[in-house]
């Protein structure tokens, strides 16, 4: 770039972060401890100036914007760390704090696809008593809350402002047939009731709600959710690793479009699949 189109930008940035910030050319000079006439030359719009770099640095730092933006180097004026912050975000997973926030990060996603690929069962699709189940060695209003969560996201999910796609492991609802690995010690009862209201609810709304099984052994996915285009959140136990730099999230997408196309059963054979597995 041309040192006379650079200065221009410099100067128009530079003026667009002062107003912003509420500075004066006089304050600017106190916070970089320079001159008034030094900032007053740089606003100047009859010559072609552009500071040092350590001007430039000290100018960028009190005014909370990256020097690459008052340079022109980017058209993104946050600061390198605070940028990374917004892509990248830890939210905590305890009960209490997360429901809220993942009905958020649902409501936010109106209007695009919800792929999903859950640690065991979808929340989404339990019924109460296999919630029940799950948090009975917690305090007695974890199973409460669990419930409430479950109903506010099925009632989300009924509305039908967005297309949600599970990705299940082939092994994950065998094991919860036969009640070994995770679900060992829940009643036959309980299991053949929840597999059944898995079956219902995917026959009751395809093909808004399309669950597709993956062999674990060929393919593989930690737990991950894509709301859309713009955030993509991985589960890691007790927090939840929030991305929105556009190319994660594409890329986090595209992995589960991947655990799709390799799926051993398609989202029109779940129902079919979950009897013969009840039946046998």
């Amino acid at each position: 770039m041309d040192k006379r189109d650079r200065s221009i930008i410099f100067r128009e940035r530079l003026m667009s972060a002062m107003e912003k910030q509420k500075f004066s050319r006089s304050k600017l000079a106190r916070e970089t401890r320079v001159d008034r006439s030094t900032i007053g030359q740089l606003l100047r719009d009859d010559v072609s100036r552009l500071p040092n770099a350590q001007l430039a640095a000290d100018v960028a730092t009190v005014l909370g914007v990256s020097t690459d933006w008052l340079l022109g180097l980017t058209n993104r004026p946050e600061r390198p760390g605070d940028i990374v912050a917004a892509a990248m975000a830890l939210s905590p997973a305890e009960r209490s704090s997360a429901d809220a926030q993942l009905l958020g990060w649902h409501r936010e996603a109106a209007g695009y696809k919800v792929r999903h690929v859950p640690a065991t069962l979808p929340d989404i699709l339990k019924s109460e008593r296999m919630l029940d189940w799950e948090y009975s060695s917690l305090r007695d209003e974890a199973s409460a809350q669990a419930i409430n969560a479950m109903n506010e996201q099925r009632t989300w999910l009924r509305s039908g402002v967005s297309d949600y796609e599970i990705a299940l492991p082939l092994h994950e609802l065998k094991a919860c047939a036969e009640g070994t690995g995770y679900y060992e010690g829940l009643t036959q009862e309980i299991r053949y009731e929840q597999l059944q209201l898995i079956a219902d609810l995917c026959g009751e709304m395809f093909p808004r709600l399309r669950l597709f099984l993956f062999n674990a052994h060929q393919v593989f996915s930690a737990p991950v959710t894509v709301f859309g285009p713009n955030l993509a959140v991985v589960y890691i136990g007790q927090f939840y690793l929030a991305f929105r730099e556009s190319q994660r999230v594409h890329s986090l997408a595209n992995h589960f479009d991947w655990l799709v196309r390799e799926a051993s059963v398609d989202a029109r054979n779940i129902t079919d699949h979950i009897n013969a597995l009840i039946k046998k």
